[in-house]
């Protein structure tokens, strides 16, 4: 039966056009009142949203199908993610897909406010000439703060040492390697940075802790004429109290983007002209657009799928600054944990994960949940998602260990897998990210493994490799790529084959019959 997908809010052309292409049946409804998603929701496997629609508790209860739900953004705050971890949903955003644009926003924001770039273009449509009174002051060798150091936070330090400003941050997950690498001096207490700075911006989610995190106290703290810029989340500054101090002049100007309630039409700083409000623009550029309907069709047609999500919000978090590393190492471990599965021949009971190299640092739960569902997804044993990998492999009697280790063997970074003593290891270390194999069983090889491979294993002797390729080239099969490895201490050797054509079981037979000195042989096809 075709999957149905619900797309309830506006996204690109091309990331509906990557669900159809891929065979699913989609259905675009927007402004659907919360009765009316309840009532559709039953028939659809897959929702996808923006921020507007409301994801409860009630929408994914009555989802009986739903498997997985795409948030084409980068927050979540609007869907219910502890009801759909439950319920074993998938809960994806694309948290790449409008960074840049939210980071130039917050910039638009910042030059605005200091150069009242909107009060002198009022003035001006207005038939007026008046140079003196907008006056503003350079970003130059000013230290603007910086609370919250994730993707956005990163790319706006980046804009701002552009400008020559100097940087301080507060970010209790950011690492100090991190913030040096951004310029940025980290503090560890809000009330010790605030009174440093001269422009001040948040970039921080919406939680019990952000919430009014600035109000009376730290306003009264920070130096008189500060600069306040919020392209996060609404409800971080305490609005109410900030009307206060802007028309005390204590605070210069203010630049928001997000609101704790929207649409906002009214509050206590609409009446002040500097204060530069923009209706959730952060997002609104073409390109973050496109990007972030693609990315979200991508993910959700993978969640579909049965693969893995990498974006999955409900399972262990990846920080920010290894995500990119992590995620394209996904498919490598399904690779990994389909050709174990075909090898060993029976689901392991112990499987050991060591990310080595620049993922040592990673949280390996998305590099587990790619290698179990590559063992139990080969021969349809299990639907493996990040949500239930853990309860999957419980379930299948394997214990999970993982390791990390600083050095890759001369790599810039590994994952190894290691199931009942069969071991496979992979890196992804070209330009174009492709997975190759660069440890099988013991045995050092460096190659990409094709859609068809044949693996062999045997006590190294003259003639073999001749033998082999004899009896492949009569049976029509074509070795596309190759790679020998070798024991000296155990004359063994073993060749990972990349062919095509049909590799059938009396190729298979032939081929152990006349080469005595064959340990192992196996097809595998990933």
């Amino acid at each position: 039966m075709t999957k149905k997908v619900l797309v309830a809010e506006r996204l690109a052309d091309a990331g509906l056009a990557v669900l159809r292409d891929k065979g699913y049946e989609v259905d675009v409804k927007l402004k659907m009142p919360p009765e009316e998603l309840i009532a559709a929701i039953p028939a659809y496997d897959a929702l996808i949203v923006r921020s507007a629609t409301k994801v409860t508790r009630e929408v994914i209860e009555a989802g009986k199908n739903l498997r997985i739900i795409g948030r084409a953004g980068v927050g979540v705050d609007n869907v219910d993610v502890e009801a759909a971890t439950e319920r074993g949903v998938i809960v994806c955003n694309a948290p790449t897909s409008n960074i840049v644009s939210a980071a130039e926003h917050t910039m638009a924001l910042m030059l605005a406010c200091a150069r009242n770039v909107a009060q002198a273009n009022a003035s001006m449509h207005e038939g007026l000439w008046e140079r003196t009174r907008f006056t503003g002051v350079e970003l130059y060798e000013k230290t603007l703060a910086i609370f919250g150091l994730g993707r956005i936070g990163g790319l706006v330090a980046e804009r701002a040492r552009a400008f020559g400003m100097r940087l301080v941050g507060y970010d209790p997950y950011c690492s100090p390697e991190r913030a040096e690498q951004l310029g940025v001096t980290l503090y560890d207490n809000v009330d010790a940075i605030v009174p440093l700075a001269d422009f001040i911006t948040v970039h921080l989610p919406k939680t019990k802790q952000t919430i009014g995190m600035f109000g009376p106290d730290q306003y009264a703290r920070m130096k008189d004429g500060v600069i306040l810029v919020n392209a996060a989340r609404g409800g971080i500054y305490n609005v109410d109290s900030l009307a206060d101090f802007l028309a005390a002049g204590k605070i210069g100007a203010v630049g928001l983007d997000v609101w704790e309630n929207e649409p906002c039409t009214e509050s206590p700083l609409h009446e002040f002209p500097n204060a530069i409000l923009t209706p959730h623009l952060g997002a609104s550029t073409k390109e973050a657009q496109l990007r972030a309907g693609v990315q979200t069709a991508e993910y959700v047609a993978a969640g579909l799928a049965g693969s893995i999500v990498p974006t999955a919000v409900n399972m262990a978090p990846v920080p920010p600054e290894v995500m990119d590393a992590v995620g394209p190492y996904v498919p490598a471990c399904q690779m990994m944990g389909s050709m174990l599965a075909q090898i060993h021949g029976e689901v392991p009971q112990y499987l050991k994960l060591t990310a080595a190299g620049s993922l040592a640092d990673a949280d390996p739960s998305i590099l587990v949940a790619g290698t179990v569902k590559g063992l139990l997804s080969y021969q349809g044993r299990a639907t493996v998602t990040p949500v239930n990998a853990d309860a999957v492999a419980q379930r299948h009697g394997i214990k999970v260990e993982t390791q990390a280790r600083s050095d890759a063997d001369g790599y810039a970074s590994t994952v190894a897998v290691m199931a009942d003593g069969t071991e496979v290891a992979c890196t992804r270390g070209d330009a174009a990210q492709t997975a190759r194999l660069v440890s099988l069983l013991g045995y050092k090889i460096d190659i990409a493994p094709g859609r068809q491979s044949l693996i062999f294993e045997y006590v190294d002797a003259p003639g073999r490799m001749g033998t082999i390729g004899t009896i492949l080239g009569e049976a029509g099969i074509n070795i596309t790529t190759m790679q020998i490895g070798a024991k000296p201490a155990d004359r063994c050797a073993l060749v990972y084959m990349n062919v095509e054509g049909e590799v059938d079981d009396a190729v298979l037979s032939r081929l152990r019959a006349e080469i005595p000195e064959l340990k192992n042989l196996w097809y595998v096809k990933l």
